[in-house]
């Protein structure tokens, strides 16, 4: 009997993800518009530079993306730079946990913290403490503000803390935020074991840790993978689907949602996918003949353009801006000014830079809000399903999120072959 056919179209980390899952069992053929996979995190080039497209931060909890990383031949404890949880903020909030089992790790370093005093320690603690006896669930989403208000959080501590938090995890400001996907978050995060919260940092570009490896791993697993090649026409057929008129058995269609209703068509997607809104994120690189010294590998600002700072060994320096009003924002060369006015302020004695690039992910991730309505992998269509992590999921826009989405596209499509 011959394998069946299944085209994925989108090569970003959702539809490497399920062409990984289904490369052992049928014949994949992944469709990318771009020249790269790994769409929203991969590397993009700059002259002789090698940058990526947004800076990407893992946990120790992403067990998916850890899992599919191994299962190519990218070992995560060469690729990725594993710290302890800690917030550091050079003028604000600072806490280092230490290497305790869990809970206690995340007790002695919230005791241990600057930059708040004992009662708002007590207030943050016993916020934490409600999720934790709730199973990290809330009743009834709705914003994370409003939880907040009703926990009673002081002003200081909501801008010491949660709102730098909900901007880092969700991409979302913190008054229209959902409260049940950061939740999900904090479960992951302070919720399992004290290994769940590490912070996995890269130390490669994106396409080097999992998108590389994953395209050779699936050429030598017999899939096809098709770059430069944009797919505009997807239809129905008896028994299976036609992509740019060439028939496959299913397609997984992994790109973003704006794409996958021009190709599915409203009437096979929930209502509410048209409706879903974006937050940008702005990386700005900057070169100085040295290393910024940072106090610690991810150093953030509580008080500037800034909200966190990367520095490598070779001098490159990247900052990053999440969910910023585009319209408020100065022109290109006074953000500029304002990121190496901001990372003087870490490290004084810093020269002008040698070269900049700001990099902008327009969309960056889906406005993570309440009640938003996410779709299921089956679609209306037979043999047609969705991948992403715009898909429905107690994620956010996360690399975690789009490789669960992936495997739990190619689940359901193995599912429906079963029955």
């Amino acid at each position: 009997m011959s394998r069946p056919r299944i085209a994925v179209i989108g090569a970003g980390w959702a539809g490497l993800a399920a062409s990984i899952e289904l490369a052992p069992v049928g014949e994949v053929v992944v469709f990318e518009a771009g020249r790269e996979a790994g769409g929203r995190a991969r590397r993009v080039r700059d002259d002789s530079e090698s940058l990526d497209n947004g800076q990407h931060i893992l946990i120790g909890a992403y067990r998916e993306c850890l899992r599919l990383m191994r299962c190519v031949g990218s070992d995560p404890e060469r690729s990725l730079q594993r710290l302890p949880l800690s917030w550091y903020q050079a003028d604000g909030l600072r806490m280092a946990c230490p290497s305790l089992p869990a809970p206690w790790h995340l007790v002695l370093g919230l005791l241990r913290a600057d930059g708040l005093s004992w009662g708002e320690k007590y207030h943050l603690a016993r916020a934490l403490g409600t999720l934790r006896r709730s199973g990290w669930q809330v009743a009834e989403d709705g914003t994370v503000s409003g939880w907040l208000r009703r926990e009673r959080q002081p002003e200081a501590l909501l801008e010491r803390f949660w709102r730098p938090l909900v901007l880092s995890a969700l991409n979302t400001p913190l008054e229209i935020a959902s409260m049940r996907i950061l939740a999900t978050v904090l479960r992951d995060s302070l919720g399992g074991s004290r290994a769940d919260s590490d912070l996995l940092l890269p130390r490669g570009d994106l396409s080097a840790l999992f998108p590389d490896p994953a395209c050779a791993w699936l050429r030598e697993h017999g899939a096809e993978l098709r770059f430069g090649h944009r797919v505009d026409s997807l239809e129905t057929v008896e028994g299976g689907v036609r992509v740019e008129g060439e028939r496959f058995d299913a397609a997984i269609v992994a790109v973003a949602p704006y794409h996958a209703l021009a190709l599915i068509g409203e009437e096979a997607m929930p209502a509410g996918v048209k409706d879903l809104s974006f937050w940008p994120i702005y990386t700005v690189y900057l070169r100085f003949a040295r290393p910024v010294r940072l106090p610690r590998a991810m150093t953030g600002l509580a008080h500037g353009t800034v909200h966190w700072m990367f520095s490598r060994a070779d001098g490159l320096f990247a900052a990053v801006i999440s969910a910023p009003d585009a319209a408020t924002l100065p022109s290109r060369t006074a953000l500029v000014a304002a990121v190496v006015a901001d990372a003087r302020r870490v490290d004084p004695g810093l020269p002008e830079p040698l070269w900049s690039r700001v990099v902008v992910e327009k969309r960056a991730t889906f406005a993570a809000v309440p009640g938003r309505i996410r779709p299921p992998a089956r679609t209306g269509l037979p043999q047609v399903y969705l991948a992403g992590d715009w898909v429905d999921s107690p994620y956010p826009a996360t690399l975690e999120g789009a490789v669960r989405s992936g495997v739990g596209a190619a689940d359901a499509l193995r599912q429906d072959w079963d029955s």
